[in-house]
């Protein structure tokens, strides 16, 4: 009798006991985020054809939008490292409902920061001179090496999730492929965890070496100045969250339970503790920026802001409304309980880790540093926000191919049968 060789229909690839919606709403939910892909491949056409001309980049912001879009999604993307941290290394086994989660996450933002450096590099066709022609006296060289291979590490990470979908998993050889890289996963978090933290620190590290630039220099701990330290910890204050919202969000867009809120609130006090210790270190450098750092370079406070768009009002919005404000509510259990209070948090702890990446990255640029200088003003254009958008929906399909047909929440099935 001749076999049957036809593709498994669609329902039949969704992950064990999990309900999806009809193939004609997926569709049209992928379609419109392909129109904002669409979008955002012509920006980044117009990019790669033309040169970095057509942006809003000019000789004084080298760095801009594109930047800022990439440290802030690498800060972001930290819970993966800091979330397998936890889960492998010290072995804190309710995260093993949402660890799946953080490592599509991670894989998300740093392929997607990875597509945006092809574009921010000006000549992508000579992007392979970071590799073989390194500057070994460039904090750079480390973060380049150490962001490619921890987007190894991640995907290394993510293909046993992709291998323990449903048809996959029933072939004999990917079910063990799988069985045998999750047996592996501690070592490969570890490795993670060791990466991550260095990029992560380099990146801050790299302004923090800056002697010409007074917003961003800071004076050496050791071989390092500060701002290698206040990266990584500002990262891991927010990353955790930042997976808790992405989580929320799908939640409302399909209308199940995906992560229970035992989880959600431990997420949040692992961030709420983090971001307590990032803000002890932040005002203590605050401190002796202004009281030490500006006074040896002859500035002010006053000097350091201009206008509305790199006022005073930033500093303050990322130190007490998107910092203190956070970390109360997410470290006081009445307080982080309150679902609405702690949506609301996650929500200014990662947008006060954004404002904090874009003034290192565009007001450290805009200041005068020389008395012929003036300050300058730098706003991003269609070029800049069209391919900032294709990592937004490439991220998006991701995670909606990644939700229909992987198993990437293991409480689903328990929580969605106890609402009904």
């Amino acid at each position: 009798m001749e076999k049957n060789y036809s593709l498994p229909a669609d329902h039949d690839l969704f992950p064990e006991g999990a309900q999806r919606c009809s193939l004609l709403k997926f569709m049209i939910w992928m379609g419109l985020v392909g129109v904002v892909a669409a979008w955002g491949l012509y920006a980044a056409y117009k990019v790669l054809s033309t040169g970095l001309g057509v942006t809003g980049l000019d000789d004084y912001f080298g760095f801009g939008l594109w930047i800022t879009f990439d440290l802030a999604v690498i800060a972001l993307g930290a819970g993966a490292f800091f979330t397998g941290l936890l889960r492998y290394i010290l072995n804190i086994d309710p995260l093993k409902n949402i660890i799946n989660l953080t490592v599509i996450v991670g894989f998300i933002c740093y392929s997607g920061a990875m597509l945006i450096l092809v574009l921010d590099v000006g000549q992508p066709i000579r992007a392979w001179f970071g590799y073989w022609h390194a500057n070994v006296h460039s904090m750079l060289t480390e973060v380049i090496f150490c962001i490619t291979c921890y987007l190894i590490v991640l995907i290394i990470e993510y293909v046993p999730l992709i291998l323990e979908q449903k048809q996959l998993n029933r072939n004999p050889l990917l079910h063990h492929i799988a069985h045998n890289l999750h047996v592996m996963m501690p070592l490969f978090a570890g490795i993670g965890a060791f990466l991550s933290t260095f990029h992560q620190g380099s990146l801050g590290g790299m302004y923090g070496v800056l002697f010409a630039r007074p917003y961003v220099f800071r004076e050496g701990f050791f071989v390092w100045p500060w701002t290698f330290f206040l990266f990584v910890i500002s990262a891991v204050g927010s990353g955790p969250v930042f997976t808790v919202l992405i989580a929320t969000i799908m939640e409302k867009m399909t209308g199940k339970k995906l992560v229970s809120w035992e989880i959600k609130s431990l997420m949040g006090k692992i961030a709420g503790s983090m971001l307590f210790v990032y803000l002890i270190f932040k005002f203590m450098d605050t401190y002796g920026w202004i009281n030490t750092i500006l006074p040896n370079a002859g500035l002010t406070f006053e000097q350091n802001f201009y206008g509305n768009i790199y006022g005073q009002w930033l500093l303050w919005t990322e130190l007490g409304l998107c910092g203190v404000l956070p970390c109360i509510i997410l470290l006081v259990p009445s307080l982080r309980n309150n679902p609405a209070l702690f949506y609301s948090a996650a929500l200014l702890d990662c947008i006060g880790v954004t404002i904090n990446r874009y003034v290192f990255t565009v007001q450290a640029l805009a200041m005068p540093v020389m008395p012929f200088d003036s300050w300058e003003t730098y706003a991003p254009n269609w070029a800049e926000w069209g391919s900032s958008a294709l990592v937004v929906a490439y991220g998006a399909i991701v995670l909606s191919l990644s939700y229909r047909y992987l198993p990437v929440f293991p409480q689903e099935k328990k929580l969605n049968a106890t609402k009904a």
